[in-house]
């Protein structure tokens, strides 16, 4: 493996690490509604589980309420039934074939909670980072050992992979005050 492979490996590693932050960051609630909030709900459907989405078409009605339309008459129960026992806190509530699912305001205390677990993510996201940073590094070293690059540019590789590391790591910190601004707008 080359210096370059080696860094565009980490480069590529890191970007998929900060697309499974964002995914996190989208599964915790703020005040608006989101679509994306019911990707984890799964709905019994002919004897297997599987997400809501494909069942029925989840969309928007207003900025508080998303819709879940199903495709097949009766699944509305089951939908209706799935998302009450998610754990997400979502009350649903059926008219004719839709289910609307409001989102009930926060309490000071819950974005307080919510703030804490945005940041705890982001930890986590810079961990991962981090850990990413760590196996690039230790692949600059063997080359290093093996003698197939000088100090020089393994040096070089290393500051570009701490440059590297450390706008990933302001993506974070900057998605991570974002999603707090979010949540504590009331």
């Amino acid at each position: 493996m080359s210096i370059e492979e080696i860094k565009e490996t980490a480069d590529h590693k890191m970007a998929r690490s900060i697309e499974a932050f964002k995914g996190e960051l989208q599964k915790i609630r703020t005040g608006r509604a989101h679509p994306g909030l019911l990707d984890q709900v799964h709905v019994e459907y002919y004897g297997s589980d599987v997400p809501i989405s494909q069942v029925a078409n989840v969309t928007l009605i207003d900025a508080r309420t998303i819709g879940v339309q199903p495709w097949e008459k009766g699944m509305g129960a089951k939908i209706e039934k799935a998302i009450r026992e998610s754990g997400l806190g979502l009350n649903p509530a059926s008219q004719g074939d839709l289910v609307r699912v409001p989102m009930p305001a926060l309490t000071e205390e819950r974005r307080k909670e919510l703030t804490k677990v945005v940041r705890h993510t982001g930890e986590e996201a810079k961990v991962a980072v981090r850990n990413l940073r760590r196996d690039a590094n230790e692949h600059l070293k063997k080359l290093l050992k093996d003698k197939l690059v000088t100090e020089d540019d393994e040096h070089r590789a290393q500051d570009d992979v701490q440059k590297l590391t450390d706008r990933t790591v302001a993506e974070v910190d900057r998605l991570v005050h974002a999603k707090e601004a979010e949540i504590l707008a009331v």
